[in-house]
């Protein structure tokens, strides 16, 4: 009879050498963590049947429209960590500005950035979406930290990871010692270790990017995707395009088969979409940690100096040998 797979808090307790007396901590907020993406989950089940998908009528702080599961998630987010005497502050990409939690100071000394529902454009037709999350610990022990306090360097991050609802529902994370992949399994309401220790290939096969947006890119981005398209002399085809417009499952992919995702700068948008704290950083450590690499285009993504809440940045992560390849192409070192 083989060996039932570790849970979520058994594995980090026996195998995370993080710092000590932490272990319980960390497993107590991955399990929080674990709970939001259960609950989350459970909504999307049933999105098509309560009347919880379109949108609300109301636009977020970063401009765009929101989904009633957008505003759901991230609810539920702050319904599970509010009772958490691990967590005193909340920043979310849906709120202008973090939730605060003074009671649960100062015991509570970590605080958690996230994006509640990634891909959300998704939800009307029953594509894959995901949650991305992000760590830190604050730096102050004679106040209750501020808005500011959140504003922090990729590198500064304790933990991250996202998780992905699809064919199942994964938890995946890293705080530092690695990357560890989880799989709900309904019939008992607990998150099995179905993926230790991910490496990420080298290089890849497949490139995820929103082509419709080619005519807006600079010169180089254009060349590389162009290069891609060319069959490559050792495997006699060119590279294959998977993209779903949902973030966390097209970086998923990657992570898992290898290959490169880009959301590059455009030319009237060189500072790029997506979120620096919310999205960005978090993933490039889950990479990183699976031996792949994180890039602006030009520099590594958890170097970026973080300065504002809701900052954005450009994005290519994936397979180290295919994001040097782009960083080439993008500053004009290869033609």
């Amino acid at each position: 009879m083989g060996q039932f797979p570790l849970t979520l808090s058994r594995f980090i307790g026996q195998n995370q050498a993080v710092s000590p007396g932490t272990a319980g901590e960390f497993s107590s907020l991955l399990s929080q963590i674990g709970l939001v993406g259960k609950l989350i989950a459970q909504d999307l089940r049933h999105a098509g049947l309560i009347d919880i998908l379109g949108t609300t009528g109301e636009i977020n702080v970063q401009g765009e429209t929101v989904k009633k599961l957008d505003e759901i998630a991230n609810e539920t987010f702050l319904k599970v960590f509010h009772q958490s005497e691990l967590v005193c502050a909340l920043a979310s990409e849906e709120m202008e500005k973090p939730a605060l939690f003074p009671e649960n100071w100062p015991q509570a000394q970590y605080m958690v950035l996230f994006d509640p529902l990634d891909g959300s454009s998704n939800t009307d037709c029953n594509m894959p979406l995901g949650t991305i999350f992000s760590v830190v610990k604050s730096e102050r022990k004679d106040r209750m930290p501020t808005a500011d306090n959140l504003v922090r360097k990729g590198t500064e991050q304790v933990a991250a990871g996202y998780l992905l609802y699809g064919s199942s529902t994964m938890l995946v994370y890293t705080v530092g010692q690695g990357v560890h992949g989880f799989t709900l399994e309904p019939s008992i309401g607990e998150y099995l270790l179905s993926h230790e220790q991910i490496q990420i290939p080298v290089r890849g096969k497949v490139y995820g990017v929103n082509e419709g947006n080619y005519h807006k890119w600079p010169g180089g981005t254009q060349q590389y995707i162009d290069s891609l398209k060319v069959k490559d002399t050792a495997t006699g085809r060119p590279y294959s395009v998977r993209y779903s417009g949902c973030l966390v499952a097209d970086v998923h992919r990657i992570l898992i088969g290898g290959g490169i995702y880009l959301y590059p700068g455009e030319l009237d948008k060189p500072e790029g979409k997506l979120r620096l704290l919310y999205e960005a950083n978090p993933l490039a450590w889950v990479v990183e940690q699976a031996g792949g690499k994180a890039s602006t285009g030009t520099s590594r993504i958890l170097d970026v100096e973080a300065k504002q809440l809701h900052q954005r940045v450009p994005l290519i992560i994936g397979s180290p040998d295919d994001v040097q390849d782009a960083e080439e192409f993008i500053q004009g070192r290869r033609m």
